[in-house]
């Protein structure tokens, strides 16, 4: 039964994070492929050219090089709640900047996905004989800094568990928690007033490699399974700029570089999969998100966007729209995600951020 639940279990994660109709883009914990932050869900999920906010940890590490000062948010959504479960997501993250400390800033941040309650049994009887706890969490520290006015450079490393059943079930003789360490290589260009002027402060550019990292392995090593390595590219610019308006258009590309094989569903370890993922169904397998996002005064926000992506990563498209309120060093965003289809497990998903800047 226990195999039986750790399958059930990452097939309901891969539902609503990642749902893949082949093999060649499966991965394990595909929560850390879930957009934290409600102001970037807003937008289409999308936040690689954006960075400028504590959030950018997720989205581009380098964009905390650009930043001033300190922040929390704080992020919570039910997730799936076309299920009815107690599934939940859970998101908190701190940056500091400090030129003279640190010459950059240092971030953390932490992750947390409740899976609910499951009921084991053994293979011959229905009869339960207990209950567990399912859920997944992610522990992740970065820096960044500018090695010139327009470029900054960012990284760092992360802890991630997924604790599908964190008791041994049946004939297992062990449990079913997978551990794995990643890291983050990001760049991100903010042109300064030296280049073209209608550049400056409004245009920027950037790319995340995340999660590179070994395989999660929870029964034996045939069976592991790679971590979900993305390569993100994205722009944003502010299209209109005047006292009180601001008006940002931002546009994500995606890639995850996982390359299993279409026979034996072995994935190929790093670092060969950022080769083998480039082939032929190239354009299946991409992630694409386009947002814009409207200030008023930097009192009122208001967002909408639209995000899609490939038959090989789940083939799902809906529109996303938020709005967010500023006062003075707290600023609270919500989005919500409007599906094609009614009964889409992320229909009418809601998530809500609060930060605080000092």
């Amino acid at each position: 039964m226990y195999k039986k639940t750790i399958v059930f279990i990452t097939a309901l994660i891969a539902l609503g994070a990642l749902t893949a109709h082949a093999q060649i883009t499966t991965s394990a914990v595909p929560f850390q492929l879930i957009a934290p932050d409600a102001r970037a869900s807003g937008m289409g999920d999308g936040g690689t050219g954006i960075a400028d906010n504590a959030n950018a940890m997720f989205w581009n590490p380098s964009g905390l090089a650009f930043q001033s000062g300190k922040e929390v948010v704080l992020t919570h959504s039910q997730w799936l709640p076309q299920f009815n479960s107690d599934l939940f997501y859970d998101y908190a993250t701190f940056k500091w900047n400090d030129e003279e400390e640190f010459g950059g800033t240092i971030a953390a941040n932490i992750t947390f996905l409740n899976l609910g309650e499951f009921i084991y049994t053994t293979e011959n009887s229905p009869d339960p004989l207990g209950t567990f706890h399912s859920f997944e969490y992610s522990v992740f520290l970065a820096y960044a800094t500018k090695l010139s006015p327009d470029w900054g450079f960012g990284g760092g490393i992360r802890y991630i568990q997924s604790s599908l059943s964190p008791i041994a079930v049946g004939q297992e003789k062990q449990n079913g928690i997978g551990r794995s360490v990643s890291f983050d290589v990001s760049a991100l260009w903010k042109p300064d007033s030296t280049y073209i002027e209608e550049l400056a402060n409004r245009f920027s550019i950037g790319f995340n490699l995340a999660n590179l990292g070994p395989k999660v392995r929870y029964v034996d090593v045939e069976q592991a399974d790679p971590l979900p390595t993305i390569l993100r590219i994205g722009t944003a610019y502010k299209a209109y700029v005047d006292e009180y308006n601001e008006l940002t258009v931002a546009v994500d590309l995606a890639k995850l570089l996982v390359k299993r094989n279409d026979s034996t569903g072995v994935a190929d370890n790093l670092p060969k999969s950022l080769i083998t993922s480039w082939d032929e169904n190239t354009g299946e397998s991409l992630m694409y998100s386009a947002g814009v996002e409207y200030w008023y005064d930097q009192l009122l926000a208001l967002r909408a966007g639209y995000y899609g992506e490939g038959v090989r990563v789940g083939g799902r498209k809906y529109l996303t729209f938020g709005a967010g309120l500023r006062y003075d060093s707290y600023t609270f965003d919500f989005s919500y995600i409007n599906t094609f289809e009614e009964n889409h497990p992320l229909a009418n998903t809601l998530r809500f951020s609060l930060g605080i800047t000092w």
